[in-house]
């Protein structure tokens, strides 16, 4: 007979000194794992996504203290990837103010800036440095017809 390995998956709280649930998940053999949330120390939801060895991955929310959406956005192995979405929480209604690609938790791509739900400026990153602005934006279709917006 070979080695037996023992998963021991569990629920998992944490509390703030207030009794409020601080955090709370599922956890193998002491790993975060599946879907996980945190809290404010009043109770509202601060962040809401996936776990995979203990690491953020996959699709994430991050919420104000009034429970209004403050961005979104993908994670691979603890860093942010791919498109993120920033919202405007100051109006009445929230309002997409950004959109940023990211590659290894770095600005890499496009960010889309919004003014009363319209673009109206594209700039470039590569590694968080920005190499291109754009405030005519059909200037910026034009001169990258390939991306994905």
């Amino acid at each position: 007979m070979g080695n037996q390995i023992t998963i021991e998956k569990e629920y998992h709280r944490e509390y703030y000194d207030n009794g409020l649930i601080k955090t709370e998940g599922w956890k193998i053999n002491d790993q975060k794992t599946d879907y996980w949330f945190v809290y404010y120390p009043n109770g509202k939801v601060a962040e809401k996504g996936h776990f995979l060895h203990g690491k953020k991955e996959g699709y994430w929310y991050f919420y104000s203290q009034n429970n209004e959406l403050l961005k979104e956005g993908h994670f691979k192995n603890n860093k942010a990837e791919n498109w993120w979405i920033i919202y405007d929480i100051a109006s009445s209604k929230t309002k997409i103010t950004k959109k940023y690609q990211y590659q290894n938790d770095k600005k890499n791509g496009f960010c889309l800036l919004y003014k009363n739900d319209r673009l109206f400026k594209a700039e470039k990153y590569i590694n968080d440095e920005k190499t291109g602005e754009w405030t005519d934006i059909s200037s910026f279709k034009r001169d990258n017809p390939n991306a994905s917006l």
